[in-house]
């Protein structure tokens, strides 16, 4: 009896129901609660695909985007893509043409003088000194430059030589010889240069 009795007061027991308002103010915050996380995880998760993306797949996916904001042409016949193409052309050759017409009107207007072409003055000759260091050729000689210039940097004198061919009509000209050249028109494949005088005659 005693054992009847235990349960029938477990069974009429009640048990805690929670109101129905509650529990759905519950869920529906728990449904908002993930909706909102879900809405605020989305361009963090989209960012995060972007990135795991190749960059030859995330050009891909721009190219295949803007495909599909543009809107399809219609399909067209060949001679009405040539008409479209003359009617392009002509439009702007009429622009072109309109802007040479202002260009020109502006030039009148302006009244520009036009330079007058310069008289021909003579100019100066360079003129070197160096040393024969060749007379082997008939009129010909070869002089050796020397220069030297003080460094920009480091200060040190830097002491540099250049050859050239110079013409000489008498052949006047020895070994050793110091000697004075001016520059002249093309002599020859390597001359451009003219002894002026000999200075010193080699000892």
């Amino acid at each position: 009896m005693a054992e009847d009795q235990t349960n029938e007061n477990a069974e009429e027991k009640p048990e805690p129901v929670e109101p129905a308002d509650t529990a759905e103010a519950a869920e529906a915050a728990d449904v908002g609660g993930q909706k909102g996380a879900a809405d605020a995880g989305a361009p963090a998760r989209q960012a995060e695909r972007q990135d795991a993306l190749t960059p030859k797949e995330r050009r891909r996916r721009t190219r295949a985007d803007k495909a599909a904001k543009v809107k399809p042409r219609p399909p067209r016949s060949a001679q009405e893509r040539h008409d479209e193409r003359l009617a392009e052309r002509s439009k702007k050759a009429e622009i072109r043409r309109a802007g040479r017409v202002k260009a020109r009107a502006k030039s009148s207007t302006t009244g520009a003088e036009v330079t007058p072409p310069r008289e021909h003055i003579p100019g100066v000759q360079k003129q070197r000194q160096g040393v024969v260091v060749s007379d082997k050729a008939d009129k010909t000689i070869t002089v050796r430059i020397d220069t030297a210039r003080r460094h920009r940097r480091y200060k040190k004198i830097v002491r540099t030589s250049r050859t050239l061919h110079a013409h000489d009509e008498r052949n006047a000209a020895n070994i050793g010889d110091t000697v004075i050249v001016r520059e002249a028109r093309p002599l020859s494949r390597t001359k451009r240069w003219r002894l002026v005088r000999v200075v010193e005659r080699a000892k």
